[in-house]
């Protein structure tokens, strides 16, 4: 008898210890099934685009020699300035903690826009906006579609009406630059 219950007790210690050690944080399953799921993973990836679109747009004020690029950059500042404040107040109420940065590509295309001057840098960032907001308006549409949260479903289909007259109006403004 003594010979199992020193077999129990041994089984027992790596558990306590275990259980004393707090400064490991430990997610329970989940909590790692969230973190996985294509909901949370789009609204991450909202957060950086939708960051990367302001300091974007921030810089095509100050930079585009074009009155249309400056002016689609300050749009872009305010609107996605706007559906950032809701993606944050959504997260907030769910508990999710957002990536407020630009992702490597992100921040890779601003740096390079921020290298330019004048036409070519009117160029660079049209182009750059046209391929951002064909992505978005994928990814959102996804969402909108097949997203499981409702929140979060319901921020993707809103936020898509007012990408999709984002990329109808820069692809306007590049078809004008380009003749």
């Amino acid at each position: 008898m003594r010979i199992r219950w020193a077999g129990a007790a041994l089984a027992v210690l790596p558990l306590a210890a275990a259980a004393q050690d707090s400064s490991t944080p430990k997610l329970d399953q989940g909590a790692k099934r969230m973190m996985r799921s294509q909901d949370t993973l789009f609204v991450m990836a909202a957060a950086r685009g939708g960051t990367a679109e302001v300091e974007m747009g921030k810089l095509a004020t100050e930079k585009a020699s074009s009155p249309d690029v400056k002016a689609f950059g300050q749009h872009m500042a305010e609107e996605h300035g706007q559906a950032n404040a809701q993606l944050r107040s959504i997260a907030d109420k769910q508990n999710l903690t957002l990536p407020w940065t630009m992702n490597a590509k992100q921040q890779a295309t601003y740096d390079l826009l921020k290298n330019k001057t004048g036409a070519d840098f009117d160029k660079a960032y049209v182009d750059a906006m046209v391929k951002d907001h064909e992505e978005d308006v994928k990814a959102f549409q996804r969402e909108a579609d097949k997203g499981k949260d409702e929140q979060i479903k319901a921020f993707a289909s809103e936020t898509l009406t007012v990408l999709e007259g984002h990329l109808e109006k820069i692809k306007a403004i590049q078809s004008k630059l380009a003749a």
